[in-house]
C-alpha cells in the first residue's frame, strides 16, 4: 500500500477548505443560482431529462425540487484516509441518474427515501457532523443535488464551517456541473465502472458513460490534481479512484486502470475493490455473466495489474 503523504504534502499557504475563499463573497449563491438554471429543464447530469424539477416535477433521479436525504452520521468503512479516526461525515442523498443492476444500495439510489430538506437543514446536517468530530463531509451520490448543496454550503460556511467537502459520486457527471464546484470541492472520490460501452449498456442503463466518466474525472483531477493528505493521513484535496472489479470482466478492471496511469496520472490514488457480490436486479436468469462473486484470483490479478502500472493502491 503507497501511503499519499509520502508522495505529496499540501502547500502550507493553501486556503483550506477550498470553499472558504467563495464563502460570504457571493459566489456561491452564483454558482447555486447556476445551477438551479439548468435544473429549470434539468440538465445536471449527463441524461438531460429535462424534467421541470423547479415546479415539482421528479427527473430520472428521482428527485424533484428538493435535496432528499436518506441518513447521515460518521462513516468508519469509507478509506482510510477518509474515515481516519473519527469517521467520514458521510450524507446520503437518495436518488440516482445511473441504473446499475447490481447496485447495493438501490433501496436508497432506487427509491425515494428519505426525508426532503431545504437549504438550512442541509447545512445544519453538515454542522451536526462536524460537531460530531467527523473528518469531512461525504456528500454520497450528490450529482442531481449540486445546487442544493451549493445553497447549503453558503449558509453552512457562514455558521461555522471548517472541514473539507468529499464530492462521492458515480463518476456519471457532466463536466458543466462540475465547473460549478470548481474551488468548492477538496477531496473528488468518482467510481470508475466501465469503460466498454457495451457493458455500460448492459449494467448501468448509461452506453454514454465510458465517455462521460473519462471527460469527468479529466475535470475533477485539472480542479483538485492527485491526491495529498496531511501529516495525520487524513486526505486534504485531489482525486481519490474507485473501481469495482466486477466477475469475467477483468478485460475492462484494465483498460479502466490503463486510462488512469495514462491519461489522468501515474500517481492516481486507486481502490481496487473486491466487494461485489449479486444484489439487487441480478440473478442467473437476468444477467448471468456477473451472477457470482468474484474470485480471489481474479482480485490479486486486477491488484497486480495496478501495481504494474505504478498506481497508488488504497
Amino acid at each position: 500500500m503507497t501511503n499519499p503523504r509520502k508522495d505529496a504534502t499540501p502547500d502550507s499557504d493553501e486556503v483550506w477548505p477550498r470553499y472558504l475563499c467563495l464563502s460570504g463573497k457571493g459566489e456561491l449563491a452564483e454558482r447555486a443560482r447556476r445551477g438551479r438554471e439548468l435544473q429549470r429543464e434539468c440538465r445536471l447530469c449527463p441524461r438531460g431529462c429535462l424534467a421541470a424539477r423547479l415546479t415539482g416535477e421528479i427527473g430520472i433521479c428521482a428527485t424533484a425540487e428538493r435535496a432528499v436525504v436518506a441518513s447521515y452520521g460518521p462513516h468508519h468503512g469509507e478509506e482510510s484516509c477518509l474515515s481516519g479516526w473519527r469517521g467520514s461525515g458521510t450524507i446520503f442523498f437518495s436518488g440516482c441518474s445511473l441504473g446499475c443492476v447490481f447496485c447495493q444500495n438501490h433501496d436508497i439510489s432506487q427509491r425515494r427515501s428519505g426525508e426532503p430538506v431545504g437549504p438550512e437543514e442541509l447545512a445544519e446536517i453538515m454542522l451536526q457532523l462536524q460537531a460530531m468530530g467527523c473528518h469531512n463531509v461525504n456528500l454520497v451520490t450528490p450529482t442531481h443535488v449540486v445546487p442544493q448543496i451549493l445553497e447549503a454550503l453558503e449558509v453552512a460556511a457562514a455558521n461555522g464551517l471548517r472541514l473539507p467537502l468529499v464530492y462521492n459520486t458515480s463518476g456519471y457527471d457532466s463536466v458543466e456541473t462540475l465547473r460549478l464546484l470548481d474551488g468548492v470541492v477538496d477531496i473528488y472520490m468518482p467510481d470508475v465502472k466501465f469503460l466498454d460501452h457495451e457493458l455500460a449498456s448492459r449494467y448501468l442503463n448509461a452506453p454514454d458513460y465510458p465517455d462521460v466518466v473519462r471527460a469527468a474525472v479529466r475535470e475533477m483531477h485539472r480542479q483538485t490534481g492527485p491526491l495529498v493528505c496531511d501529516g495525520r493521513g487524513l486526505a486534504r484535496r485531489g482525486v481519490l479512484v474507485r473501481h469495482l472489479v466486477m466477475p469475467g470482466r477483468l478485460d475492462d478492471t484494465r483498460r479502466v486502470l490503463r486510462f488512469l496511469a495514462s491519461e489522468i496520472s501515474p500517481r492516481t490514488y486507486v481502490n481496487v475493490m473486491a466487494q461485489y457480490r449479486p444484489e439487487h436486479r441480478v440473478s442467473l436468469e437476468t444477467f448471468p455473466g456477473i451472477a457470482r462473486p468474484l474470485s480471489p484470483e481474479e482480485y490479486q490479478e486486477a491488484l497486480l495489474t495496478a501495481r504494474v502500472l505504478g498506481l497508488r493502491l488504497d
